[in-house]
């Protein structure tokens, strides 16, 4: 694999990530494959309509995108990166931590594995106590 398409890819993944702050459905049709392979949360799913779902999230804004690491090698993207979401109802605002691993096909995501700190997600916006977990 040459360095042409490894750029390409980085382009692709940076679109996808983009349609979280502009949710382009068609852009993300654009760079997703219809039949993707999602892992992560201790979930295994396929489809673009779960990325379409999470794009879309009703109450939910992406106000900013933050890539803070990413690194390409053949056909996978890794990338460490933070948004900041807002609840619409409230107003509340947070910033969510992900790290996510993409393998690309024909200029297309067709799986990825990752993971987003959903627990400090849900506490920063006030939908769950701001007090530890006794185990």
């Amino acid at each position: 694999m040459g360095a042409d398409e490894r750029e390409r890819n980085v382009e692709v993944v940076r679109r996808y990530l983009r349609t979280f702050v502009t949710k382009d459905l068609a852009e993300l049709a654009e760079v997703v494959a219809e039949d993707v392979q999602i892992y992560g949360s201790g979930a295994a799913v396929q489809g673009r309509h779960y990325v379409e779902g999470a794009v879309s999230s009703p109450g939910l804004t992406v106000l900013d995108q933050r890539i803070v690491e990413l690194l390409a090698v053949d056909d996978r993207v890794v990338v460490s990166f933070a948004q900041t979401y807002r609840r619409d109802a409230t107003g509340a605002t947070t910033v969510q931590s992900a790290c996510k691993m993409y393998r690309l096909a024909g200029g297309r995501i067709v799986q990825f594995w990752g993971e987003r700190d959903t627990y400090g997600l849900l506490r920063g916006l006030g939908l769950l106590p701001d007090e530890s977990i006794a185990f």
